[in-house]
């Protein structure tokens, strides 16, 4: 099945003949690595969310029923680390590398060997991760970092060895991540069509573009800090000690200059995406192409300039929060043009919604309420009453989950027919959508409403007057894990069989059958010439 997938569509590249394991471990197929990195994803996808739904079960009811709070905390970190590192960032890379060259015309990625190496470190990278876990629940050691995603210093220098563990798989996912970025944008350079200008590429090139390098900028600097926390805690340093001489809000700095623009790394690909899907079912030529792309570079520029607002209650000067307040409502104009170009591009459209376009919408709805809620974040007077609440977890979930899942999830519907030669089953398609937008919602508006109330996040307890809410977000919840068991059948479903996809899959999409006045847009790749 996995080799059909890999080989569906058209197919410039052929992997070795010989089979089995071997074949996978040596591939250089742009399709078989883009396949390798989904299947990652989506393993990790399923691992992080069962983490956080035991953290759920703990907290459908006021007490400890099913844990100690150590544990607790260890599901909470681990459920953090997997979910951006081990699923977000592999889910656009795999889309990335399947996808990619298909719409530049390119035989194939620039560098396919280091195609290859950039996909098996993550394997190692997610066992070393996640095995003090394991070896814990087996009563082998202290379990896996219990310090919250963050990692912050000065827990973080006096936590067990599963922050090693951590310390090492950071800076592995990390070196993964470079090495596909530097893939990414050689390809993109130098392997596009002739007479596919920059501003003639997809917009999906350009946010790969833009993701790439980002993460080149960002990932070496995580790199430094967490080897500065590995000197502290072995070697005798103190570059996050007070006592020493160090600052503990240094670490704090270090993590956030990545951390930020880190959610630009997630949403940029998808940005990319969302515009293809929404033009196709509304059968109208992408509005607004050239305002996108900058609106693109401005997010980029600007998201490796805010990265403090996540630390407006570290004792920051009036000056240094009123920059960082500033700055951060800066970015929202240049998501503002996204949005707006979005809805035009739909707007008195010849609509249908098939199962990307309701994914597509799904995602502009509940990623403009993260927005809108990232702004109250942003406010540096409002965000004592707000950090480190459940409001703050709402709205990063709100900001998160639409963008990589809801993202993901709308590319991989669409593409599906192209890589499978089948469609998906639109009914069971459909019902996962519901369940998803039931669900997610479900969990997190009550988590808005208990962090307006003073509930503090990362607790296993809390008071009784909390406790109709938690029950909510809990079956919510199990609702959205049930959501994910639906999609991962749908696409076992369409690669095993199913209604035959024709040469142009979701009508009008890429044959562009207009049926508005306006000319088709000469930057599709439809009519850029293919090498062969």
């Amino acid at each position: 099945m996995a080799h059909e997938l890999a080989h569906g569509g058209d197919d410039h590249h052929h992997a070795p003949s010989y089979g089995g394991m071997v074949r996978w471990l040596t591939t250089t197929n742009h399709k078989d690595i883009g396949l390798m990195y989904l299947i990652f994803a989506v393993t990790m996808l399923l691992v992080g969310g069962s983490l956080i739904l035991a953290v759920r079960a703990e907290l459908f009811q006021p007490g400890l029923q099913l844990m100690q709070p150590q544990f607790f905390n260890q599901l909470i970190t681990l459920h953090g680390l997997i979910m951006v590192f081990g699923f977000a960032m592999p889910a656009a890379t795999g889309l990335a590398n399947y996808m990619l060259p298909l719409t530049l015309g390119a035989p194939d990625m620039a560098l396919p060997r280091l195609n290859n190496w950039g996909f098996w470190i993550l394997p190692p990278a997610a066992l070393m991760l996640t095995m003090p876990f394991l070896l814990g629940i087996f009563g082998i050691g202290p379990g896996a970092v219990d310090t919250g995603w963050t990692m912050y210093a000065p827990l973080s220098v006096q936590s067990g060895w599963g922050m090693d563990f951590a310390i090492f798989a950071v800076h592995m996912l990390g070196m993964s991540s470079i090495l596909g970025s530097i893939n990414v944008i050689v390809t993109i350079l130098n392997m596009r069509a002739p007479g596919m200008t920059f501003m003639k590429m997809p917009l999906f090139a350009h946010g790969l573009l833009l993701t790439a390098i980002l993460l080149i900028v960002i990932m070496p600097v995580l790199a430094g800090g967490v080897t500065m926390l590995l000197m502290d805690r072995h070697f005798g340093t103190h570059f996050f000690s007070a006592a020493g001489g160090g600052d503990p809000v240094l670490w704090a700095h270090i993590f956030w200059f990545m951390g930020h623009p880190e959610v630009y790394v997630l949403l940029l690909p998808i940005c990319g995406l969302i515009p293809g899907i929404l033009s196709a079912f509304s059968r109208k030529p992408t509005y607004g192409y050239r305002a996108q792309v900058y609106a693109m570079w401005g997010i980029a520029i600007l998201s490796v300039v805010v990265w403090a607002h996540h630390m407006f209650t570290s004792g920051m000067s009036v000056p240094g929060q009123l920059y960082f307040m500033y700055s951060t409502m800066l970015i929202s104009l240049p998501l503002a043009v996204l949005f707006f170009c979005w809805i035009a591009t739909v707007w008195r459209g010849s609509l249908s919604f098939e199962i990307p376009m309701l994914f597509a919408l799904g995602f502009i709805i509940l990623f403009g309420w993260g927005g809108l809620t990232g702004l109250v974040l942003a406010d540096a007077a409002a965000d004592p009453q707000y950090h480190n609440t459940y409001f703050l977890v709402a709205h990063f979930h709100y900001a998160l989950y639409p963008t990589t899942v809801m993202g993901a999830m709308a590319g991989i519907y669409y593409w599906l027919p192209k890589w499978t030669g089948h469609m998906p089953n639109e009914t069971l398609g459909r019902l996962h959508f519901w369940l998803v937008m039931i669900g997610f919602n479900l969990t997190f508006i009550p988590q808005f409403l208990v962090g307006l109330a003073g509930m503090p996040r990362r607790i296993p307890d809390y008071p009784l007057m909390f406790s109709e809410w938690n029950m909510l977000s809990t079956v919510g919840a199990f609702i959205l894990g049930a959501s994910h068991l639906v999609f991962i059948y749908v696409v076992f479903q369409c690669i095993r069989g199913g209604e035959k996809a024709q040469a142009k899959s979701w009508e009008g999409s890429q044959g562009l059958e207009w049926t508005v006045p306006s000319p088709a847009p000469y930057h599709t790749f439809d009519q850029q010439p293919v090498i062969k």
